[in-house]
C-alpha cells in the first residue's frame, strides 16, 4: 500500500487520467442509464384466476380454489399456497421457493391446472401468469358528462395514439368495463318460433366463426381462401340466420332474440371529479425513462384537447414521476449544500487547495458509483436515490482524515510532496478499515430474501461502490493533486485569516478538550459506567415503548383512500349512492 501511495503521489499524470476516465465514464453511464420509480422485478409469485360467473365466494371456493390447491400442492418447489374466492371468480396464489426455477413451476402448474376436468361448465378458462411488479408511470383521467361508450371510444383513441409516442411502449385501459355481446332469449319467442335454445346456440356458434377454404395457385402465386363470419357487433349478431323456411324467407336472430350490444353486467363504476371517467395507465418497461414518459403524456394532452369534445376533460393524474423528480432534486440539493459546507469548513481552518480537492471527492465518488450501476443491475429510482442521500454525509470523512493529515505533516516541515505521501501513508490502515467496517454493515441487506430483499438490495450496491470509490480517491488522486500546495507563509509575517481561524481552533482544543480528556482518562472507570450507564438508558427506552418500532412507519401521504364495506347483497346502486 505505501508503494501504491508513493507512487500515485509521484505521477500526477496517471492520478489524473483516473480522475478524468471515473468522471467521464460516470457521466456516460448518467446520460444513458433509465430512470424509473421502483425497479421493475419478478415477485417469485404465480397466479391462478378462473371468472366463474354468478358464483358466491362459497361457491367459488368450492368448486375453483380447492381443486387447483389440490392439483398443483405436490409441485416441487412451491413454498406457500394462497387462495382468494369472490363473487364471480377466483385466484390461486402460488408462492415459489427461494431458489427454485421460476419458468419450470410455472410450466407445472400450467400443464396440472389445464389438466383439470371438473370445473363447472359455467367456469371460464384459467388465466395462469408469472407475477411482475411493473411501475406504472402516470395515468390520465378521461371524464365528462357523457355515456360510457363514448367515454370508452376517447379512451381507446387516447390509448392508441400515446401507444404510437416514441419512448412509449405500454399503454392500457383501466377502470372501465369490458364490451359484451349478449344475446337474451326469451321462453315465449321460442314457442312461437318453434325453436328450441340448443338450436339457437348451435345457429350462432355455426355461422359466428371464421373458416379456411383451401388455396387457389394462380399464375400470380398461391391464393388463400379464408370465410370470413365472424361476428363482431350486435348488428352482425341480429342478421345471423337461424332458419330458411320452404317459402325463400329467414328467421333471423333480432327476430327472436334481443341482442344487446354493451358492457359486461360487473358492479363497477369510475367517476373523476364527479364526473363518470375512464382512465389509461402508462407503464415504463425496458430501459424507458420515467420522467420523459411523464412529459410527453402531459404533452400529448395539451395537443388532443383540440379534437376532444368540450364536455370531456383530459387531466394527468398519479403522476409518480414527481416522487422521483422530487428526490434526484433534493439529492442534487443536499449534494451541492454537502460540497459547499465541506469547502467552507475546510478552506475556514485549513487551505483552499486543500478544500476544493477533499471537496471534488463526494462527485468523484457518486460518478463512480453511477459508471458501475449498469454491472451491478441497478437503476436511477427512489430506493438507489435515497441511497445515495444515506451516503452523503459519510462519502469524504476518509477524504478530509487524509487531507488534514497531510497539511498537519506539512505544516511541520513544508515539503509538500514529502507531506503527500508521509500524511497518507500514516493513516492509510485506520482509513481503510473504517471504511470497511462500513461496508460490511451494509454488505447484509444484499442477501435478504423475498420481495423486500430485491428491493433493498440496490441500497449496499449504491452505498459500497461510492465507499470503495472514496477510498481510491482518497489513496491516490487526493495526494497526488496536494503535492503542489504552494511554500508556507514566512515565520514572522502577519497571520492570514485562515491562520487566525486555526489557531483559534488549537486554542479551544488545548484549554477545553484536551484538559476534559485527561480527566476522562484519569477517572477512566466513572466515565466507563457512564458510557454503560447511557446505553442501558437507550435499550430502556425501547423495551419500555418510549420509542416505537416499526419496520415501514407510517408516512402521510398525498392522497386519500375511502373504503366503504356494504353487507353481502347490497344493491350496487345503494353502494354507488353512498
Amino acid at each position: 500500500m505505501k508503494g501504491l501511495i508513493h507512487w500515485f503521489t509521484d505521477n500526477s499524470v496517471a492520478s489524473n487520467i483516473m480522475m478524468v476516465l471515473i468522471l467521464a465514464g460516470g457521466f456516460m453511464t448518467l446520460q444513458n442509464s433509465r430512470q424509473e420509480i421502483f425497479p421493475e422485478m419478478a415477485t417469485d409469485m404465480i397466479t391462478v384466476t378462473v371468472p366463474y360467473p354468478g358464483a358466491t365466494p362459497a361457491e367459488v371456493e368450492e368448486s375453483i380454489c380447492i381443486k387447483i390447491e389440490e392439483q398443483v400442492q405436490g409441485v416441487d418447489g412451491i413454498k406457500r399456497l394462497r387462495s382468494s374466492s369472490i363473487e364471480g371468480a377466483g385466484t390461486v396464489t402460488v408462492e415459489v421457493r427461494r431458489g427454485a426455477d421460476l419458468r419450470r413451476v410455472l410450466d407445472d402448474v400450467k400443464s396440472l391446472v389445464d389438466a383439470i376436468i371438473t370445473f363447472p361448465e359455467e367456469a371460464e378458462n384459467p388465466v395462469i401468469k408469472e407475477v411482475v411488479v411493473r411501475s406504472s408511470v402516470i395515468r390520465v383521467a378521461i371524464s365528462g358528462d357523457t355515456d360510457e361508450r363514448s367515454l370508452r371510444h376517447i379512451a381507446e383513441r387516447v390509448r392508441d395514439e400515446l401507444s404510437q409516442k416514441p419512448g412509449v411502449t405500454q399503454v392500457q385501459l383501466s377502470a372501465v368495463r369490458p364490451y359484451e355481446i349478449s344475446i337474451e332469449l326469451s321462453e315465449e319467442s321460442l314457442r312461437r318460433h318453434a325453436m328450441t335454445f340448443e338450436e339457437v346456440v348451435r345457429a350462432v356458434r355455426r355461422s359466428s366463426l371464421d373458416l379456411p377454404g383451401g388455396s387457389i395457385k394462380a399464375v400470380g402465386g398461391e391464393i388463400l381462401l379464408r370465410s370470413m363470419g365472424q361476428a363482431y357487433t350486435g348488428q352482425e349478431f341480429e342478421d345471423i340466420v337461424l332458419r330458411t323456411r320452404p317459402d325463400g324467407t329467414r328467421l333471423l336472430l333480432g327476430e327472436v332474440a334481443q341482442v344487446i350490444d354493451g358492457f359486461q353486467d360487473i358492479d363497477q363504476s369510475t367517476r373523476f371529479d364527479g364526473q363518470p371517467a375512464a382512465l389509461v395507465e402508462v407503464f415504463r418497461v425496458g430501459d424507458e425513462d420515467a420522467l420523459q414518459i411523464a412529459s410527453t403524456v402531459r404533452g400529448y394532452i395539451e395537443t388532443a384537447r383540440a379534437w376532444v369534445p368540450q364536455q370531456i376533460s383530459l387531466t394527468a393524474w398519479d403522476d409518480d414521476s414527481v416522487y422521483l423528480k422530487g428526490r434526484r432534486d433534493l439529492l442534487l440539493r443536499n449534494g451541492a449544500t454537502g460540497l459547499a459546507l465541506v469547502f467552507l469548513v475546510l478552506t475556514v481552518f485549513l487551505r483552499f487547495r486543500l478544500a476544493m480537492w477533499v471537496s471534488l471527492g463526494i462527485p468523484i465518488s457518486f460518478l463512480g458509483a453511477i459508471w458501475m450501476m449498469p454491472l451491478l443491475g441497478v437503476t436511477i429510482n427512489l430506493v438507489t436515490l435515497f441511497a445515495f442521500i444515506l451516503v452523503l454525509g459519510i462519502v469524504v470523512d476518509d477524504a478530509i482524515v487524509v487531507g488534514e493529515n497531510i497539511y498537519t505533516h506539512y505544516r511541520r516541515h513544508g515539503d509538500a510532496f514529502r507531506a503527500a505521501v508521509e500524511g497518507t501513508q500514516e493513516v492509510a490502515v485506520p482509513v481503510i478499515f473504517g471504511v470497511l467496517t462500513t461496508v460490511a454493515a451494509f454488505t447484509p441487506l444484499i442477501f435478504l430474501p423475498g420481495t423486500t430483499g430485491k428491493v433493498w438490495r440496490s441500497i449496499p450496491l449504491i452505498v459500497i461502490p461510492v465507499l470503495l470509490f472514496s477510498l481510491i480517491e482518497s489513496k491516490t488522486i487526493l495526494p497526488a493533486h496536494l503535492k503542489h500546495m504552494p511554500p508556507r507563509r514566512r515565520a514572522g509575517g502577519e497571520p492570514g485569516w485562515q491562520e487566525r481561524f486555526a489557531l483559534g481552533l488549537e486554542k479551544f482544543i488545548n484549554r477545553r478538550y484536551t484538559p476534559l480528556l485527561d480527566r476522562a482518562l484519569r477517572m477512566r472507570y466513572v466515565t466507563l459506567a457512564q458510557g454503560l450507564a447511557l446505553l442501558l438508558f437507550t435499550f430502556a427506552l425501547v423495551a419500555g415503548g418510549w420509542v416505537k418500532f416499526s419496520f415501514m412507519p407510517p408516512v402521510e401521504a398525498d392522497t386519500v383512500t375511502v373504503t366503504l364495506e356494504m353487507p353481502l347483497g347490497t344493491p350496487f346502486e345503494l353502494t354507488e349512492a353512498a
